[in-house]
């Protein structure tokens, strides 16, 4: 219990050391992930038994080769893979989302330095190096998120288009 309560207390004085904007791209990176995880469930545990189901119901007609049964497949497959594209969009603007945040905690952060230096008067450098610190953590934790993000959406744009293919060649037309 010490232990995450320790926890919780760094936290907190990180983002205290970020201003306002850092706890906004903490939600934004929080939200982000859980949309992750959720397509991970979807791709790892849901997916395979619908598609499973999809060619099953497809092995099970007697007519493959009409024109209603070739609108038939191009129906399951697009159903199919707007599943598997179902949130990505989303997470794809979540992650261009977060660096714009962290450039917001940067002017923010440049807009305390200049209030400093109009306050006292003269460039110390103790004094505006609270502002400078405020204006490059929000940056940094932008560009963290962002970057975590990217690569998984271009995984699961690949994964989609890769298993869309092979659904689309596991429903064979006679």
């Amino acid at each position: 219990m010490i232990v995450f309560i320790e926890m919780m207390n760094s936290i907190s004085a990180f983002l205290d050391t970020g201003g306002q904007v850092l706890t906004v791209i903490a939600g934004v990176i929080c939200l982000m992930w859980l949309l992750i995880f959720e397509r991970l469930v979807f791709f790892l545990k849901s997916y395979n038994g619908i598609k499973n189901s999809v060619i099953a119901n497809w092995n099970a007609r007697t007519d493959k080769s009409s024109w209603n049964a070739e609108q038939i497949r191009t129906a399951q497959v697009s159903r199919l893979t707007q599943m598997l594209n179902h949130n990505v969009a989303l997470i794809q603007s979540l992650v261009v989302l977060c660096p714009l945040l962290g450039l917001l905690g940067t002017v923010t952060g440049m807009i305390q330095v200049f209030d400093v230096m109009a306050i006292s008067g003269s460039g110390n450098a103790r004094s505006m190096a609270s502002g400078v610190s405020r204006a490059t953590i929000p940056t940094m934790a932008g560009m963290v998120g962002s970057l975590s993000g990217v690569f998984l959406v271009t995984y699961f744009q690949r994964k989609t288009k890769r298993r869309t293919e092979q659904l689309e060649d596991s429903l064979l037309m006679d």
